[in-house]
């Protein structure tokens, strides 16, 4: 024995069910802002599995994982608030809208330069999104008595 373990069918299925519970978990504990923060984890898992499907010759996988990632782009588009602020989120719009038109490139070219391109613009954004929580944290803990 080599020491890797093999994934077997009962194994698998018990560590997906583990993950299934664990992100059913964090979906049901979180606020407005950390569901963002996981649907742009998810869309960039998404991408990055996309392009080890795309260089394995995988189609099937590529284009599934792909079609996942455009569908949690489309769900972070639908959920921008027009009204806070118009101008904004008519920005967020164009590039989520973006984003999908070139992941629909990517798979039909199978481009890996243009997941790379989608999961930079993504990550960015995740980055941005991210600090805005660090601050609000920090903002909190600064008027909570010690």
């Amino acid at each position: 024995m080599t020491g890797k373990h093999v994934m077997t069918p009962t194994r698998a299925a018990a560590v997906q069910q583990y993950q299934s519970l664990d992100t059913h978990s964090n979906i049901e504990n979180a606020s407005p802002h950390r569901l963002i923060q996981l649907m742009m984890e998810r869309a960039l898992t998404k991408i990055g599995l996309a392009r080890g499907h795309m260089l394995r010759e995988e189609v099937q996988l590529k284009g599934s994982n792909i079609s996942d990632a455009i569908n949690i782009i489309e769900g972070l588009q639908a959920s921008l608030n027009h009204k806070a602020d118009a101008k904004m989120s008519e920005n967020f719009d164009a590039l989520y809208g973006y984003m999908m038109r070139r992941l629909l490139e990517a798979n039909l070219h199978d481009d890996a330069g243009i997941l790379d391109e989608v999961a930079g613009l993504l990550a960015e954004l995740k980055e941005a999104w991210d600090a805005i929580a660090d601050q609000a944290h920090v903002a909190e803990a600064e008027v909570l008595p010690v």
